[in-house]
């Protein structure tokens, strides 16, 4: 009886793992393990600006004794921008000495988040949202323009050396679908020649003007407002009678 137990267990065993499903692993153009390069190893020196050097000590005061650390991601920002929008990992050991830190407390933080990015970049890093809202909204088209138009595809950098592309997730712009991030601005409700727009005038150093391309301001609703459309009232109104004084 136990015989036949077993072999009914490992039977139920067999079946439940063939039933088992498995997606091909998706490859990100973000770099998260370090391979040294021409452009990118440790015996390229890396020091902060005279400039820099003043935004590091202000941004060190913000911490008290003991905290330090936290001032991590500020500092490898301020590494990257000024290292031409990307962060090699020399810059990565100079804020690691400057906290006083393990190297390797800062390689968690500069792989985790992808607002660091550790590759040579172009002189604009668009960032074109995918996810549903903005996919539902006609992102394909936007980022088929996109890469037409600078002749870069995601991940890589175009010939001319200006553009870079990436896609990234969800950039918190949902109600302005869709949309992307060119360094640090935002441009929204876009159509596929607004896109066509951005890259025509950063091919010529102009900035677009950034926000929603439809008219309105900000997330304000597209047909005009449909609630808080009265002045509000004053004070005590609705209040009973036996509350009032």
């Amino acid at each position: 009886m136990l015989s036949s137990l077993r072999t009914g267990v490992q039977g139920v065993w067999r079946a439940a793992s063939r039933s088992i499903q498995t997606s091909s692993a998706l490859q990100h153009d973000s770099l998260f393990v370090h391979r040294d390069t021409p452009q990118d190893n440790p015996d390229i020196p890396f020091e902060f600006s005279e400039a820099n050097k003043k935004r590091v000590e202000a941004l060190l005061g913000i911490y008290p004794e003991g905290h330090k650390r936290g001032a991590m991601i500020p500092l490898l920002d301020l590494a990257q921008r000024q290292n031409g929008g990307w962060l090699p990992i020399s810059a990565m050991h100079k804020v690691a000495e400057i906290l006083n830190l393990p190297r390797m407390r800062v390689y968690e933080v500069a792989t985790f988040y992808t607002m660091f990015i550790r590759r040579p970049i172009g002189k604009y890093h668009i960032q074109v949202c995918t996810t549903t809202p903005c996919w539902l909204r006609g992102s394909d088209a936007i980022l088929k323009a996109l890469t037409e138009g600078t002749q870069c595809h995601v991940g890589g950098n175009s010939p001319c050396g200006k553009f870079s592309i990436s896609e990234v997730e969800c950039l918190g712009a949902c109600v302005n679908a869709p949309m992307v991030q060119v360094n640090d601005d935002y441009y929204e409700d876009l159509s596929v020649d607004d896109a066509k727009e951005i890259v025509e005038k950063l091919k010529m150093d102009e900035k677009p003007k950034p926000g929603p391309r439809s008219g309105r301001f900000a997330s304000e609703p597209l047909g005009g407002l449909t609630s808080l459309t009265d002045e509000p009232t004053g004070p005590g109104y609705g209040l009973q009678d036996g509350l009032k004084s």
